[in-house]
């Protein structure tokens, strides 16, 4: 039997575990790199494990988040970063340098590897035929210890796309729309998609990325397409072909499932708030009125789309009731179009141009005003996250955006009198990595901590009876940024958990932290949640937060990926309910006592939880892996490192 692309990379990087679809596997890591918002604490933790160097062939750190520097807090914490990425042997991406996901795609990322990233939308990777995956700061720091990667192999599906995009007007943003509306935010939980068939020899490896990132939104592990003589072009053109190796399914590989798309039917989509999977045809919302248009982020910030954008706003002037930023992902792409005219060209029609960082896609600025409407080439708009509650937040492409950032108002591209150029990727890129820091080979580098800086709170281990009070229950699709808000106000307590811990639910229940402090001293706090609890960003500090507040255990009807590994790695019990229509059997401020946790961890994993204030009774689980029952026996992942590396 032949073998698809996952389980030829897959095997060559095994340890441990048989390649087995739901079998725990354990795989060697070739590359693990950190962002700035979640960064902080993954070196923290690193550091508390007690190594004096990472044991992973390559460790990047990036500073792309949280950017804005308003106190010293930041600054603080870029310094942290960038002498603990010294000290311990890992390169510095500066600030200013760009998105991580993009500046990983055009400097490191090479087919056939593997590749851990703590941000959710690390599959980005996979657009040039790697294995990339989002995992939590503390997954990455064991792994940057030499720990291998162990999770449950997923389910591999191939997405066979046909035909041709009809270019310049139907893009790869709206490829992955196309899929969100057809399999929705839930529909890629415990797979990995890989790409195939004859269409995609049509799209360029900066397109793939494209797709690849927002497979996140599927809530899929990861993503991933062949590795072809687009590849090749794309690194000669980052002046890395070295690193090339073909990479494709066999003709007779086998998948879990197979879903077809033929490109040619594709046509320019949307979604609309506040979910990446809530999609339409833009035609069917043309000509609503917009306030604000958003253009790049790690999504759609190639060197192909932001050329495209600079076409459509060549000579032209942007609609007096809309602003328009655009934040080119990387500096390359930045300088690139700095040289060639195009920041010229953004600038004249009355673009707002932002630096090389995450921005507006994570609340850092660029928030809208009060109950407007903004149009975004990002990848997510949940309730809240553009820093307005009240705004409306839209996803499509740079051309819908730019066409939409003239006329004022959603624009059909087939149904407009603007022209839009068709661009392709350059022969060549620009090079220059001199915000780049490589590793430094002294080992005697001091660490330079702020006092805003803290130490990683670390949970006991797990304790046999649970009788704690529900402080909180939730409905579906509860978001990390629902749980732990990202934005200006928030992000620069990502290394002090007492602080940061203060907005814990703040946007859902202002009152929330109070609650849990006080529940803290009499047993902990339960929340309760609904279907696919935790989607959305990798961020940890959802986990480690309500972990600090006492949270003993999260029941949900079900849970999204990372979120669920970010619990059990920070010590909090993740329960399933038995019969789903006992989520109605539960209200807040019930009292739940839930006993021989120790030995049903250790064995059927199923448990009876008593409703002590309705006198009654439920049946929930924890389907833990073998690695996850120790983690949770033990207190969390830290522990278990410490133990493992000490051997």
């Amino acid at each position: 039997m032949g073998k698809n692309i996952v389980e030829k990379i897959m095997e060559s990087h095994l340890v441990s575990g048989k390649l087995k679809e739901g079998s725990l596997i354990g795989v060697r890591v070739d590359q693990v790199y950190t962002q700035d918002a979640t960064g902080t604490m993954t070196w923290l933790e690193f550091e508390a494990i007690g190594l004096d160097r990472v044991r992973v062939p390559l460790a990047v750190s990036y500073v792309d988040h949280n950017m804005l520097q308003s106190n010293f807090m930041n600054a603080d914490d870029h310094l942290f970063l960038r002498t603990a990425a010294a000290r311990f042997g890992a390169y510095f991406s500066r600030p200013g340098n760009g998105i991580c996901h993009q500046v990983h795609l055009e400097r490191f990322a090479a087919p056939g590897l593997i590749a851990l990233g703590t941000d959710s939308h690390t599959p980005t990777g996979g657009g040039i035929g790697m294995i990339a995956i989002g995992v939590g700061g503390l997954e990455a720091a064991s792994v940057m210890a030499g720990m291998p990667f162990e999770f449950t192999m997923p389910k591999v599906v191939r997405i066979n796309l046909l035909g041709k995009l009809r270019r310049p007007y139907v893009t790869a943003m709206d490829v992955i729309l196309t899929l969100l509306k057809m399999l929705s935010v839930k529909g890629g939980v415990g797979k990995i998609f890989e790409y195939g068939g004859s269409g995609v020899k049509d799209l360029s490896v900066t397109e793939r990325a494209t797709i690849t990132n927002m497979g996140a939104e599927l809530g899929a592990t990861t993503s991933i397409f062949p590795s072809d003589e687009n590849t090749l072009r794309f690194l000669k053109a980052q002046g890395r072909q070295h690193q090339w190796i073909p990479l494709e399914a066999d003709e007779d590989a086998e998948y879990a499932e197979i879903i077809e798309i033929d490109l040619s039917e594709i046509q320019p989509m949307i979604a609309q708030p506040h979910s990446p999977d809530n999609v339409v045809p833009v035609k069917d919302i043309k000509e609503t009125k917009v306030h604000q248009v958003c253009i790049g982020s790690c999504t759609n910030s190639s060197y192909k789309m932001m050329k495209t954008v600079s076409s459509i706003l060549r000579g032209r002037t942007v609609h007096e009731d809309v602003t328009l930023f655009i934040n080119p992902g990387s500096k390359q792409v930045y300088e690139m179009l700095a040289h060639e005219g195009d920041i010229e060209n953004m600038i004249a029609a009355g673009a707002r141009i932002l630096e090389s960082a995450c921005g507006p896609c994570i609340g850092m600025g660029g928030a809208p005003g009060s109950g407007q409407v903004s149009i975004r080439s990002y990848n997510r708009n949940f309730k809240g996250r553009s820093g307005t509650k009240d705004a409306f937040v839209y996803l499509a492409s740079p051309v819908v955006c730019a066409l939409t950032a003239i006329k004022g108002e959603i624009v059909d591209p087939f149904e407009t009198d603007i022209s839009v150029e068709e661009i392709n990727e350059p022969e060549s890129f620009k090079i220059n990595d001199n915000m780049l820091i490589s590793p430094k080979k002294d080992k005697d580098i001091k660490i330079i901590k702020g006092p805003n800086i803290k130490e990683v709170p670390v949970k006991e281990p797990l304790e046999n009876t649970i009788h704690a009070q529900v402080l909180l229950k939730l409905g579906d699709n509860i978001t990390t940024d629902d749980i732990l808000p990202a934005g200006t106000q928030v992000l620069p307590y990502r290394s002090n958990i007492p602080e940061i811990s203060k907005f814990t639910f703040k946007n859902l229940d202002e009152n929330f932290y109070e609650r849990a402090m006080n529940a803290k001293s009499k047993g902990g706090g339960i929340i309760v949640g609904g279907e696919n609890y935790g989607q959305g960003s990798s961020r940890e500090h959802a986990a480690i937060a309500p972990m600090y507040l006492g949270i003993k255990a999260v029941i949900a009807k079900s849970f999204a990926r990372i979120h669920r590994a970010n619990l059990i790695n920070f010590g909090i019990l993740p329960l399933i309910f038995v019969n789903p229509e006992d989520y109605e059997k539960v209200e807040q401020g019930d009292i739940l006592k839930i006993i021989d946790l120790i030995s049903g961890v250790k064995g059927s994993q199923k448990y009876v939880i008593f409703n002590e204030s309705k006198d009654s009774s439920f049946e929930v689980y924890s389907n833990l892996n073998d690695r996850e029952k120790e983690l949770i026996l033990n207190g969390g992942l830290l522990p278990y490192v410490r133990k493992k590396v000490s051997q």
